[in-house]
């Protein structure tokens, strides 16, 4: 069977998105392991068993490979609906989710090594450092910006920057926990303390935003 793309109608698309799933998780691997420049689309196919032609077809260039598993693995932790305001479901309950979901995000093993290679190759090539920006952490924030206005307009918040909510919300979840992890002097939370961390943010930022 040819590793060529199939059509969208065909009985074989959950193969094809299969195969791109496959070359996500080979192009997360190579990308922490090797850096981005050092990681070619040639060896992305080979560790994902497809053809190099097969890569293309679903990402255009390297850029386009790297900005989708930066997607990807945040989509993992912290999927789009986390971002969305169900009709009965407590604010509270709504930010503790995402709290929870970003907490293990970023001190996950991949982002840890994601975030260490940003900061040793991002100086050296600035549009790498605001594509990973801008498909991580900004699009989070801005996730976050919508929700946090829909929760002003509700009225169970009172947000009039929720944009700077945001910031503070996502900052105060890195804590120092996450900075230790960065440096290499720091193992993980238990899951309790980060249970209690992840409660303690979310009741500080509730109480701060009140009516």
């Amino acid at each position: 069977m040819s590793d060529n793309p199939v059509n969208t109608n065909s009985p074989g698309r959950p193969k094809d998105m299969a195969k791109r799933q496959a070359i996500l998780e080979a192009a997360k691997f190579l990308f922490l392991s090797n850096g981005y420049a050092s990681t070619s689309m040639d060896a992305v196919a080979l560790e994902a068993g497809v053809s190099k032609l097969t890569v293309y077809s679903h990402f255009n260039d390297k850029e386009t490979l790297f900005t989708a598993a930066v997607v990807a693995k945040c989509e993992e932790q912290l999927p789009v609906m986390y971002f969305e305001l169900p009709e009965g479901v407590p604010v509270e309950t709504v930010l503790l989710n995402i709290a929870r979901g970003f907490h293990r995000l970023i001190n996950s093993e991949e982002s840890i090594n994601l975030h260490r290679l940003m900061m040793t190759t991002g100086s050296q090539d600035v549009k790498l450092s605001q594509i990973f920006f801008e498909a991580g952490p900004m699009r989070m924030l801005q996730g976050m910006e919508r929700l946090l206005g829909k929760i002003d307009q509700g009225g169970a918040l009172s947000i009039d920057k929720p944009f700077t909510a945001a910031e503070h919300f996502f900052c105060l979840l890195k804590g120092t926990a996450n900075f230790c992890l960065l440096y290499g002097c720091g193992g993980q939370l238990s899951e309790e303390a980060a249970e209690a961390h992840v409660q303690e943010v979310v009741g500080l930022f509730m109480r701060a935003y009140r009516p």
